[in-house]
């Protein structure tokens, strides 16, 4: 077949769509599939796998926040969308944006079955405007994408049953959802790493997302300020985001300044070998690949219990489940991990044994989505 890929925001870095959509593109590719993406992503100019849309300018201000947020918004018109869906036999939108509104639509149209995946929460939009607790606001924002997009498709691609089950409750409606992990990179496995010069005689404490309101590592920041091993903690943050600057300034009372860091694949794999805790102190997660990744490196792995965060699910023990926001009891947690070798390893066998899936296996199961959904419209 050939499929369109459609993401609205792809161009401004790694975030977890670009590591969606290119799993998806390749592993399409591979099982011969006629593959491509249509994105605003200006690298890809003159790539074969690509339609390469004009990037949108907001002004300078706005094109620079969105830029620190990681990025890029897509200029498109229905007529040129038009042109790069020419000849396709099915479609899959990443995003809820224009891009795959315009898609569903000449889908209709056209006859061409059509899926859409769940990879945007409303609270990861609210978030940038403090209010991603105004209930009101959010199910008007879910039941917006209901009405533009997700109505219009026949099927969804939901990474975990609690964004199934959070979308479905905001919107008051059933619907014709997959439920399938985007899975943790083949990369990530448990193995003998030695830990960098630096850190001997440290613990490293490490937490992976963008620097956001809803990721919250202003959580994890003030647990290790109250922590008894304070002075022995190495605090790593891998991503990067428009906080940095404030996380830097309210973390310089610690013994030892947290790294701040973009890491590719290859050293995240060495930094999780390393880690003695991950944390994920996320208000807000869909999914959290970041953290099934540090799981299958086998790290003991500390998140919240948000009622908007996926990652609730993952705790493999109470000791590794703390309250959402409370950096008191985060702090305990991590003290007791620390101080307890013999729980720590107890919570790495249980960690180790967690039924969790690798990309390849999980891109098989949306082929067999795709090839469902195409069947039954053929």
């Amino acid at each position: 077949m050939k499929i369109a890929i459609i993401n609205d925001l792809l161009g401004g870095g790694s975030n977890g769509t670009f590591v969606v959509t290119y799993n998806l593109l390749k592993h399409l590719k591979k099982q011969g599939h006629e593959a491509f993406v249509i994105c605003p992503d200006q690298r890809k100019i003159g790539d074969s796998d690509y339609f390469v849309l004009p990037e949108l300018h907001l002004g300078a201000a706005i094109d620079r926040y969105v830029k620190k947020v990681g990025v890029t918004l897509s200029k498109c018109s229905r007529a040129t969308l038009a042109k790069a869906l020419e000849g396709v036999d099915y479609i899959h939108c990443i995003t809820p944006f224009k891009l795959a509104i315009y898609a569903a639509d000449y889908a209709k149209r056209h006859g061409i079955p059509i899926s859409a995946g769940f990879h945007v929460m409303a609270e990861n939009i609210t978030a940038y405007l403090g209010g991603y607790k105004c209930r009101a606001l959010n199910a008007h924002i879910y039941r917006h994408f209901y009405n533009k997009l997700y109505s219009k498709v026949d099927g969804i691609h939901y990474p975990t049953s609690f964004i199934r089950y959070h979308f479905e409750l905001c919107v008051g409606k059933s619907t014709p959802g997959y439920v399938i992990s985007n899975g943790a990179n083949e990369i990530f496995a448990k193995a003998d790493v030695e830990r960098p010069e630096a850190a001997k005689g440290k613990y490293i404490i490490t937490s992976t997302g963008r620097y956001s309101r809803e990721k919250a590592q202003e959580v994890l920041i003030k647990a290790v300020s109250k922590s008894k091993h304070e002075s022995e903690i190495q605090l790593v943050f891998a991503g990067q985001g428009a906080r940095e600057k404030r996380y830097k300034k309210i973390s310089r009372g610690l013994t030892n300044p947290p790294v701040f860091k973009v890491f590719t694949r290859e050293e995240m794999a060495k930094l999780l070998n390393c880690t003695d805790i991950y944390v994920h102190p996320a208000r807000i997660e869909l999914e959290g690949i970041a953290c099934l990744e540090a799981m299958k490196c086998g790290v003991p792995t500390v998140v919240s219990d948000s009622p908007l965060s996926a990652t609730y699910d993952f705790a493999v023990d109470d000791a590794c489940l703390f309250e959402n926001e409370d950096s008191e009891q985060l702090a305990r947690k991590l003290d007791d991990l620390l101080d307890n070798k013999e729980l720590r390893e107890k919570i790495v066998q249980k960690t180790l044994a967690k039924n969790i899936g690798y990309v390849d296996e999980c891109m098989r199961q949306m082929d067999k989505m795709i090839l469902k959904i195409a069947n039954s419209k053929a």
